[in-house]
């Protein structure tokens, strides 16, 4: 097959392709975008492409990437999506060969996910109940932070639910996670009542709208804007001012947050892996697993307040004690 004249059309047969074929979410595919048209640009300037580059240019392209600083993560992102280009290239018959098949990445540094004690979630959601410019705003922003971690959804996942999933007081929701795949997940008592209560007030308001002439939504966090419901950018701010409000540090609240609180507080409770995994929608165990510190901080503090050794002055304390019964039994023998 003839391959595009340019990078761009490169780049854009084979997002195409992504969408169509493998299910790419679209922010997965803005961010394959965004990548490969640095890539591009880059290799524009020294007078080559993704036709004509070789592993060299590539590799020279990475180095160009960490002498600008840009993280360990970014660089191997950016890595990801060229091979997923040539790839594609290859599979076409663009190219007879994948210049990126052997570069070895920086790999990505595996850092513990940022989480929240039970306390911080319960002030957010206390702070939910009362922050709102009228009653049904308060009752959504309820619904909305009791069910993201209740199930711990991606916020995405959330703020485009289809109303028709939450009729009938459902136990599960039907979730459409990365790539169009779907997976169920459970819905907690407070959790369902919640949902329960601002379903009732959402479909007021929306047969007032109707009755003004305004169309039906199918979402049931609906919205005026251009997609039809709330966006991540609304709910980025919104657990924002309920961090404040709860008095929990905002700096350490965002929507993921509270997808990373989910599962550490369920395997902290004795959750098995595999289940957090299906909840969550990880492909991939190894992805679920960076949870298990949790395990660790908990078999750690489990020694520490249980141990006899563990508590300042224990051990000297047995041993004295152990030393002078061996002393009296000495002198009785």
């Amino acid at each position: 097959m003839v391959p595009p004249r340019d990078d761009l059309q490169w780049i854009s047969t084979f997002l195409e392709a992504q969408a169509a074929e493998a299910g790419a979410a679209r922010n997965t595919l803005l961010a394959y975008g965004r990548d490969l048209k640095d890539a591009a640009g880059w290799l524009a300037h020294r007078n080559s492409g993704f036709g004509q580059a070789a592993r060299d240019d590539i590799e020279a392209y990475l180095i160009s990437c960490d002498a600008e600083g840009l993280s360990r993560a970014t660089r191997a992102r950016r890595l990801s999506a060229i091979r997923q280009l040539y790839h594609f290239a290859f599979e076409e018959g663009w190219r007879a060969d994948n210049p990126a098949i052997q570069i070895k990445g920086p790999g990505r540094a595996k850092t513990l996910p940022k989480t929240l004690e039970v306390i911080e979630v319960d002030r957010l959601l206390e702070a939910a109940r009362q922050t709102g410019r009228k009653p049904a705003d308060q009752l959504r922003n309820t619904c909305e932070l009791g069910v993201l971690y209740a199930t711990g959804m991606r916020v995405s996942e959330l703020v485009s639910l289809p109303v028709a999933s939450a009729r009938g007081n459902p136990n599960m929701l039907l979730v459409q996670g990365k790539g169009g795949k779907e997976r169920m997940v459970p819905l907690s008592p407070p959790a369902r009542e919640a949902l329960r209560v601002w379903l009732l007030i959402r479909d007021e308001l929306e047969e007032k709208n109707q009755a003004k002439g305004a169309p039906g939504s199918k979402f049931l966090f609906p919205s005026r804007g251009k997609e039809g419901h709330l966006t991540r950018h609304w709910f980025y701010l919104l657990i924002k001012d309920l961090a404040a409000s709860g008095g929990v540090d905002p700096q350490k609240v965002t929507p993921h947050t509270l997808r990373h609180a989910f599962a550490t507080h369920l395997l902290a409770n004795g959750a098995d892996l595999r289940a957090i995994q299906a909840l969550l929608g990880h492909a991939d165990i190894a992805t679920t697993e960076i949870y298990t510190h949790v395990l660790d901080a908990r078999l750690s503090e489990l020694v520490l307040q249980h141990h006899p050794l563990s508590r300042p002055g224990e051990a000297s304390q047995n041993l004295a004690r152990t030393s002078k019964g061996n002393k009296h039994k000495a002198r009785e023998e």
